[in-house]
């Protein structure tokens, strides 16, 4: 199989984005508050708005199945209280439940947190054990920047996470870590604020030791590590100077690198750098980038043909980058397809 680690549901039908402008429009007007109930999308609504995208390109590139969240932009924790993002992640959690059991052979769900500045991450424990529970989620989206781009929340080794991780290794789920839209004109959202993101969670679990108190706790950092791969020397390093163990002892247990990097070079500096058991094959198709490379011809988020190509990768590696891993860090996944005898 090709599992792809990372997927949104970048084209839910209009009505959704129509819902939330009414219910941000509430926050200074709380007399024109939708209900969740005023959300209607029809299940033919989701078919079509899938199968004529995700699941074509999925087909068309040779992937099988995809871990499937909300939209990670439109997450927005920034905006309003956590009433407005609880009632937001249950709306956005419920359609991609719906998804995946519209198309149970090609999707499978992961949360959105109901996260919002300020809040005791505690609160967020309800809305994952509903996914869990009801709905047969198999990972959660984790933000560890709730503001939007100001940087306000304990760095993810502090203790204000916990809930959230004793959750996590309950279920025996990973957190993607991904951060949502810039409101910091400085930090373009897709281009700035995710690789930043991605590359301080990084660091911030190098400066702590998060992983003696959870040593089962598996995150995935996206879009290939941010710049870590690319200067796993300087942290490397870094970590010597401040007297952690060698990274692959303090680090490599725990946390694995998606291949959300939309160009051979990038992906042959991941395999090259990262071992093979920490890198995971995702795309994040129709996501942050989704023309077509002039310098090849195909879509710069068609990362199959990366991995594919790559030369530092043997066939047996190569299963494990695009399958095996995948079925490691989410092991609610891995029983699911083997109870479908996959």
């Amino acid at each position: 199989m090709i599992i792809d680690c990372h997927g949104h549901y970048t084209t839910a039908p209009k009505a959704l984005e129509q819902w939330r402008n009414a219910q941000i429009a509430a926050i200074e007007d709380p007399s024109r508050k939708p209900r969740a109930s005023d959300l209607r999308i029809s299940d033919d609504e989701l078919r079509e708005s899938i199968e004529g995208n995700q699941l074509r390109l999925m087909k068309e590139r040779g992937a099988d199945l995809t871990i499937f969240s909300p939209r990670a932009s439109f997450m927005a924790h920034h905006i309003g209280d956590f009433e407005v993002s609880s009632t937001w992640a249950a709306i956005c959690n419920e359609l991609c439940h719906r998804v995946s059991r519209l198309f149970p052979d090609h999707f499978a769900g992961a949360a959105m947190l109901p996260q919002s500045p300020g809040v005791d991450p505690a609160s967020c424990v309800a809305e994952i054990d509903r996914c869990v529970k009801d709905y047969g989620f198999v990972g959660i989206n984790l933000n560890p920047d709730p503001s939007g781009g100001h940087w306000n929340s304990p760095p993810l080794t502090d203790r204000h996470w916990y809930p959230i991780y004793e959750k996590m290794v309950e279920y025996g789920i990973p957190a993607m870590i991904h951060v949502s839209t810039s409101c910091n004109a400085c930090f373009h959202t897709t281009g700035a604020h995710y690789l930043n993101a991605d590359t301080t969670a990084v660091m911030q679990l190098i400066q702590g030791d998060l992983f003696r108190d959870f040593p089962s706790l598996k995150f995935v950092i996206p879009h290939g590590g941010g710049a870590a791969p690319y200067h796993w020397g300087r942290f490397r390093g870094l970590a010597q100077e401040m007297k952690k163990p060698l990274l692959e002892e303090h680090l490599l247990d725990n946390i694995y690198f998606d291949t959300c990097v939309y160009h051979q070079p990038g992906i042959d500096l991941l395999t090259k750098v990262i071992p093979v058991k920490n890198i995971l094959f995702a795309s994040e198709m129709i996501g942050a980038v989704r023309g077509i490379d002039p310098q090849t011809g195909h879509y710069y988020d068609d990362t199959r043909r990366y991995v594919a190509a790559t030369p530092h990768l043997s066939e047996q590696e190569r299963g494990m980058v695009f399958e095996g891993n995948a079925r490691h860090v989410f092991p609610r996944l891995d029983a699911q397809l083997k109870a479908r005898g996959l």
